[in-house]
């Protein structure tokens, strides 16, 4: 997708009176029925910077936003909002924005007035209305579509038009849950990098939700891997890849998963499938299983005495079925058994 005006113009026009904020949350709590579904979550969200919260289903994702939001109750620690205790505060006092999975938009209004209409019940006057609709149109690229309904829409438009109502309103924070779940992965992968000049280029903090790794990498600054409501790591997407704090984040973060080989010594060893290689000595013996072609790439699934691995390796290579493999000691991850953590 292209844009026909400067997107940093529009961005601004859009979000003028949006002043820098910044998000901590420290020691978040949620318990339903004394179960702990968050525990102590402690994470910061600078100005301008898109944190993707990753995790498998149940995680305490979405929770996690709920909470900010004012949606679920806070039952310990503190959010806090350009330095402002909110934790109590009533959902229509907090000046968050969520964008949520289903669309949830007027099926009878046209686009403009879908988003027209927020404004007008704030008291927002009809000239600056319809500058700050005409901004946010051109920004994300619905000028043409503003008299559509719903109806009338593919999905990424629809979805864009929703991120259009949150943009509107100057959020402090803006809250995106699985915003693109519903579209098909061509779409998510053209929307990816629009998303990303929005979300990173305003003043204000998002937090993104996905299950989807690959979208985190691609939009969010830093990632927050959860696991049974516990924050693992965050960190840059280059963080969690190559130095994993434990054995969760490393098998959960990489696509094909990270090969992990037990040791007599209490420790598990990780190798990316990307950093194997074949040798003529040494090494490891193992017999390939299946091979799935990628194009630039190919997948191989092996057996060897210390398991099953993943090798990715070049798409013209011709191999045979009984091969040995190798690895340089650099790209070894390193990880107490008992714990999972990191040596």
């Amino acid at each position: 997708m292209t844009h026909t005006s400067d997107p940093a113009t529009a961005t601004a026009t859009a979000k003028e009176h949006t002043t820098a904020t910044s998000l901590r949350l420290e020691g978040l709590c949620r318990r339903i029925g004394g179960r702990p579904i968050l525990d102590g979550i402690n994470l910061e969200v600078a100005a301008g910077e898109c944190l993707a919260l990753l995790g498998p289903s149940g995680c305490g994702k979405s929770t996690v936003l709920r909470v900010i939001a004012g949606l679920d109750p806070c039952d310990g620690g503190r959010i806090l909002l350009d330095g402002r205790d909110i934790s109590q505060q009533k959902p229509a006092r907090r000046r968050v924005a969520m964008v949520f999975q289903s669309y949830a938009l007027y099926p009878h209004l046209s686009v403009e007035r879908n988003l027209s209409l927020g404004m007008e019940l704030r008291g927002v006057d009809p000239e600056q209305r319809e500058r700050e609709l005409a901004a946010v149109l051109e920004l994300l690229q619905l000028s043409a579509l503003r008299r559509r309904r719903p109806s009338e829409l593919s999905g990424g438009q629809r979805q864009r038009v929703a991120l259009a109502r949150a943009l509107l309103r100057k959020p402090q924070l803006m809250l995106l849950d699985e915003p693109m779940s519903n579209l098909d992965a061509q779409l998510r992968e053209e929307l990816r990098p629009q998303l990303r000049t929005i979300l990173c280029g305003g003043r204000a903090p998002a937090i993104y939700v996905t299950h989807d790794q690959q979208e985190a990498m691609g939009i969010a600054d830093r990632i927050a891997v959860l696991q049974e409501g516990r924050l693992q790591q965050c960190g840059t997407p280059q963080e969690l890849y190559q130095h994993p704090a434990n054995l969760f984040v490393a098998g959960f973060i990489g696509r094909p998963q990270i090969n992990l080989l037990p040791q007599g010594d209490g420790t598990v060893v990780g190798i990316r499938p990307e950093h194997l290689r074949a040798v003529d000595e040494g090494g490891l013996a193992v017999r390939v299983r299946s091979r799935e072609w990628h194009g630039a790439s190919q997948l191989l699934l092996l057996e060897s005495a210390q398991g099953p691995l993943r090798w990715t390796c070049d798409g013209n290579q011709t191999l045979g079925d009984d091969l040995r493999l190798g690895w340089e000691r650099r790209h070894e991850h390193r990880f107490e058994q008992a714990s999972g953590e990191r040596c």
